[in-house]
């Protein structure tokens, strides 16, 4: 039988990392991590310009050098697997400079996820940069860890109830734990990669980048992970100290 406090525990803590598993994947899914702010485009020669970034963006081959300057010069927004940019949805680039804007977006394919950073980008012979490629492989690897983490504790959670047993609970917290780290990991390594993409490719003047509420979204999922961890393990050390007593008074 199990008591009403951590029946109570148990439904929160499964609100809780329900809630964190959707944040976690509406973040991994969307581009909003990263946006910059460009100026308005003035000038036929800046158009040309950016009208040629926005065609090797979308059609040239993977570079990082390329697709950072037009993220930089065209509204551009970035996330784990998306990399988008604000262009004009009727094609002129100069003429109404109300005209309505549309975001056209590129993937990040899983060979491009693994492709090394250079220490100059767009410079293959400048060596690779050992910080920022693992940095960026871990902000790929470590939400998806984060996600099998929950879903092996959802399973273990779903046996536990047919075998009607709290044994597991401990076990599930942990799992949640860990989910929680990996999640908090992953925006760790996504702002500092940010930060030093950003110290080799200074962004042009009058441009500003700003955090996404994509970013936000993941930020909050890792507290909500851990705050259903704590509830678990209380549930499960709270529970098992109870049975010991009940069995040693028993036995008394």
């Amino acid at each position: 039988m199990v008591d009403n406090r951590y029946a109570t525990a148990l439904v929160i803590a499964c609100v809780l990392s329900i809630l964190a598993t959707v944040y976690l994947s509406v973040a991994i899914g969307t581009q909003h991590w990263y946006q910059y702010s460009s100026p308005t485009v003035r000038g036929e020669a800046n158009v040309s310009e950016l009208r040629s970034l926005y065609e090797e963006f979308m059609d040239g081959e993977f570079d990082e050098k390329t697709y950072s300057d037009t993220l930089f010069r065209l509204n551009g927004t970035v996330g784990l697997w998306w990399r988008c940019v604000l262009v004009p949805a009727n094609g002129l680039w100069y003429k109404e400079p109300d005209s309505k804007m549309m975001l056209e977006c590129r993937s990040f394919t899983l060979p491009q996820q693994f492709t090394p950073k250079y220490t100059e980008p767009g410079n293959h012979n400048s060596g690779e940069d050992m910080l920022r490629t693992y940095l960026w492989r871990c902000q790929f690897l470590l939400p998806l860890v984060s996600l099998g983490l929950v879903v092996l504790a959802g399973l273990t959670g779903f046996c536990a109830c047919l075998c009607q047993s709290l044994t597991p609970t401990l076990g599930i917290g942990v799992l949640h734990l860990l989910a929680g780290l990996c999640t908090l990991a992953t925006v760790c390594c996504y702002l500092a990669g940010m930060d030093l993409l950003h110290r080799v490719s200074m962004l042009p003047d009058k441009v500003d980048g700003s955090l996404g509420w994509s970013l936000y979204l993941a930020l909050i999922s890792s507290p909500l992970h851990m705050m259903a961890a704590a509830l678990l393990v209380w549930a499960a050390r709270s529970h098992s100290q109870n049975y010991y007593r009940m069995t040693a008074y028993r036995v008394a």
